[in-house]
């Protein structure tokens, strides 16, 4: 196939678009495919109603009481899941009492509030916010938190999670694996009763040993949990051309991948360019953003700690205002994280208490098209 022309169009994508138009990305493979760009009179997000199972939907996890909140044995909530990916939230103030070894996958832990130490075999890893901790599946650890409450997003991927291919960037962009912090063993001789939790299948099966779990004096090969933290993640922008979301890769797994937004300047390079996410159908991927830190600019009413998840089939994009302000905007100075998904995210009963009203037809209201 080869790229065709037709009617009003910019030569350039995201940039110089036809008077009164709004720029749509219909594309494959969440932009690493084959795309077309459609140049619309209105917002294709803009519709007034919405019926039937595609919703995009919005929910406020401050507002989430993992059984982990309240019971130091408890585990944590599931929220959204699918047979590639589950994501939980964790909010515990108190160490485990036990181990958990996780036999249902690799475990990515992202600390959205907190700190403390993460035990492992391999030995410990100091946490704060911002950090993502990724566990190989088996791994037995355990979270003490120091004093307050640890504030988890917990990304379970049924295959292994790698470092993405970075191409013509090179190794050492978006971060240099040199930033990577891997435990050094503090192997721990105690006798007593210590319970290991084996996580199989969604079920828990409880190993007691009479010495302490964390017995390794020593490891050596290439899989070990790691440690990153999103302020060590170095986005590849451009003055000239808003890049897709896919630059922002951080982790990727069998059926899906994590991005970070990070802090970055806007393109002020050229006037005519989009400094704001332009509109894209989502065809190949579910897209849930988690919102860490900061000034979310391409939308309204969204704080810390909520999350957006956009369905396969449904336009996604900026609202109306965001638009406006972002024609002024040098800075984007916000965290979140992404994932994206090849097959569709169910979606738990939890999440049906901290749902944020309206939220489908915001782009609508946004327009002033809705009260």
């Amino acid at each position: 196939m080869f790229p065709l022309s037709k009617g009003r169009v910019t030569r350039q994508a995201h940039v110089g678009l036809p008077e009164g138009t709004f720029e749509e990305e219909h594309g494959r493979e969440a932009f690493n495919g084959r795309a077309s760009h459609l140049y619309r009179t209105h917002h294709p997000t803009a519709w007034v109603r919405i019926e039937g199972p595609l919703q995009p939907k919005a929910f406020d996890l401050n507002g989430l009481k993992p059984p982990d909140m309240a019971d130091a044995e408890a585990g944590w909530q599931r929220i959204l899941w699918n047979e590639d990916v589950a994501v939980y939230v964790s909010r515990r103030s108190e160490p485990m009492p036990h181990f958990l070894r996780d036999a249902d996958g690799d475990v990515c832990y992202f600390v959205h509030q907190g700190a403390g130490l993460l035990e492992t075999d391999y030995g410990p890893l100091r946490y704060r916010a911002g950090d993502f901790l990724v566990l190989p599946k088996g791994t037995t650890h355990r979270v003490v938190p120091d004093e307050g409450d640890t504030f988890l997003y917990v990304i379970e991927a049924r295959g292994e999670y790698a470092i993405p291919d970075k191409g013509i960037l090179g190794r050492h962009a978006l971060f240099d694996p040199g930033v990577l912090e891997t435990p050094e063993p503090e192997p721990h001789d105690e006798e007593g009763e210590f319970a290991v939790k084996v996580k199989r299948d969604g079920e828990l099966t409880t190993l007691v040993y009479p010495f302490h779990p964390l017995d390794v004096v020593g490891w050596q090969g290439d899989l070990c949990p790691i440690r990153l933290n999103v302020e060590d993640f170095r986005p590849v922008v451009s003055p000239r051309y808003h890049l897709p979301p896919s630059v922002h890769a951080t982790f990727v797994a069998d059926g899906f991948e994590i991005g970070t937004f990070a802090p970055r300047p806007t393109e002020t390079g050229d006037p005519t360019a989009l400094r704001v996410p332009f509109f894209h159908s989502n065809i190949d991927k579910d897209e849930v953003l988690f919102y860490h830190r900061g000034q979310f600019f391409s939308r309204a009413g969204i704080g810390e700690a909520y999350i957006t998840h956009h369905p396969q089939g449904l336009h996604h994009g900026p609202q109306a205002p965001a638009i406006e302000a972002s024609k002024t905007k040098e800075f984007a100075d916000e965290y979140a994280i992404m994932v994206e998904s090849d097959r569709p995210f169910l979606r738990d009963d939890a999440l049906a208490g901290v749902e944020v009203e309206g939220y489908s037809t915001s782009w609508a209201r946004s327009l002033g098209l809705i009260d």
